[in-house]
């Protein structure tokens, strides 16, 4: 079967030979629809998302993995209620976004590409230094002026070239799009492979639940790449007969930075007008997500939602689970805060099977953290 580009707008293709980022308008692009794998085409030899090569749309040789994936999924009691926390956090840079990282830049690699242009917040510019570095890739990554100094000093230790840009995250975006006629542009928010990374997240729940899904998942949610990569992966299951049903999707977003909760909270399919304001939580402070009739569709199919938190909700969350022994930054603590809301309302159960996805280390987040406790560093 041949895959290729699709803009799901359009239902324009492109093929696969020449690499890409956007559509020639400009628009964001998926992959057409891939068939999925059933256990027999995992590689039970391979320790990483890796064993899920088969789902991928090209095979390469070599790939660029740092052992990403196979995370661990810890069964705690919070609020009340048994969860299952996944811990995306335990990656080699520490966060989710080694699996978006680890595919995207090996079919890039296999493409041809070998220099590398990056917007973001910190997680996503950390990983696409680290396996640039890995595999031998030139990075250039553009980072707000106001990330933690705890993610742009890793980038700078993988020996990215870094670049901070005045303003807000949208400012970085913009600012990253202008230099992409320059340098290719692996934007984690953009590129179609990277979202083939974050898949794998499905396909390891699916295995770590004894090949059954669960019913709900929360996900802290910014341009939203873990959502879709869990309605991706999970459709491929679907597609290949491993599943009967889609799990409900959840995006848990700060209240301060909430374009995509808003629009589903308002039955609106575009975005609505909101307030921007500065949040502890800045791995989700995207508030022009490219891809927000996608998300939106994925969180209603599903038969999901959406949550707003408050600074307040997302700090006591990060102290909960600390208090649990697992340490992990502020926007990584949201589903957190999100589960409590959705107890509430009724729209999660506590007999059903619930994962809070984790995404992010606490190790990212020591200044903000500092200041939370009161601390002086």
């Amino acid at each position: 079967m041949t895959h290729a580009y699709l803009d799901p707008r359009t239902g324009a293709t492109f093929p696969l030979d020449h690499p890409r980022w956007c559509g020639p308008d400009g628009a964001p692009l998926l992959l057409t629809p891939l068939p999925g794998i059933g256990r027999d085409g995992i590689d039970r030899g391979t320790r990483s998302l890796w064993r899920y090569r088969a789902a991928f749309p090209f095979q390469v040789d070599d790939p660029i993995t740092l052992g990403e994936g196979c995370t661990p999924l810890l069964p705690r009691t919070l609020h009340g209620v048994p969860v299952h926390l996944k811990c995306e956090w335990q990656m080699p840079t520490g966060s989710f976004k080694d699996r978006g990282a680890s595919v995207m830049l090996s079919l890039l690699r296999a493409q041809g590409v070998r220099a590398v242009l990056e917007d973001s917040s910190g997680n996503g510019g950390a990983a696409i230094s680290a396996y640039a570095a890995s595999g031998g890739m030139a990075a250039t990554i553009m980072a707000p002026a106001s990330t933690s100094p705890a993610k742009t000093v890793q980038m700078r230790a993988h020996g990215a070239t870094v670049e901070l840009v005045p303003g807000t995250r949208q400012d970085t975006a913009d600012a990253a799009v202008r230099r992409a006629e320059t340098v290719f542009y692996a934007s984690h928010n953009w590129h179609p492979f990277f979202l083939h990374g974050t898949k794998t997240l499905a396909y390891e729940l699916w295995e770590d639940f004894d090949f059954h899904v669960p019913d709900n998942i929360i996900v802290p949610c910014g341009a939203g790449s873990n959502v879709l990569g869990c309605q991706i992966g999970f459709s491929e299951l679907l597609r290949a007969g491993a599943i009967e049903a889609m799990p409900r999707i959840f995006a848990a977003q700060p209240e301060n930075c909430a374009p995509i909760a808003a629009a589903f909270l308002e039955g609106s399919e575009t975005a609505v007008e909101i307030t921007v304001s500065p949040t502890i939580a800045e791995g989700t402070a995207i508030a022009q997500p490219i891809r927000l009739p996608e998300v939106l569709g994925t969180l209603r199919e599903t038969r999901g939602g959406a949550v707003m938190l408050t600074e307040g909700e997302i700090a006591a969350a990060v102290f909960a689970l600390a208090r649990m022994g697992v340490y992990v930054e502020p926007t990584a603590a949201q589903p957190a805060a999100a589960l409590a809301k959705l107890l509430a309302t009724g729209m999660i159960l506590p007999e059903q099977t619930t994962v809070l996805v984790l995404t992010g280390s606490g190790l990212k987040a020591t200044p903000r953290i500092a200041e939370l406790l009161g601390v002086t560093l």
